[in-house]
């Protein structure tokens, strides 16, 4: 891959290329709890939707997207309005190559310049590489809620990580 990355904020012109690279996680993984992989009509929805409120950004090299992370609600109670939940995919001749790092920065940058205090990140387990992500970045375990999803057959745990946002303090 190129290493003339840039990263912006997406567009709803984008959604083709998010929607293709979510599609896999969805299909193929237990990552996303999601089962049927949202077209690029519904990906452009959510694409606006959350931009309204939230940073939603882009990794292109050469003019193509190759990587894509956002924050989203955490929870819908008003209480939970500086907290948010942060997501990123990438291709996977993408993955190691520092994008997510580059995105959850910018990301994580833009929610506490913004006023949020906290940032969590939902974790499907197992997913070592996700996990060692996190904790670089310096997201701490919570905890892990055992069997809450049924995908593929199976029951799947998921671990919550939080940042504050507000550095220094914990």
């Amino acid at each position: 891959m190129s290493s003339n990355t840039a990263i912006r904020s997406a567009t709803a012109s984008d959604a083709a290329a998010i929607a293709q690279i979510y599609a896999p996680f969805v299909t193929d993984t237990a990552i996303s709890f999601e089962e049927i992989p949202p077209d690029t009509s519904e990906m452009a929805g959510r694409i606006e939707k959350t931009l309204r409120d939230y940073p939603y950004l882009v990794a292109e090299q050469d003019g193509r997207v190759v990587a894509y992370a956002y924050a989203s609600p955490y929870r819908p109670r008003h209480a939970y309005r500086f907290t948010a939940e942060v997501t990123v995919y990438s291709v996977p001749e993408g993955r190691g190559q520092g994008l997510a790092t580059r995105l959850y920065q910018q990301i994580l940058n833009t929610l506490s310049d913004t006023g949020f205090h906290t940032a969590i990140a939902i974790i499907t387990l197992p997913n070592e590489n996700s996990v060692s992500f996190h904790e670089r970045l310096g997201f701490k375990h919570l905890g892990t809620v055992k069997q809450v999803g049924s995908k593929f057959g199976r029951w799947h745990d998921t671990g919550f990580w939080q940042q504050h946002l507000d550095r220094g303090k914990d």
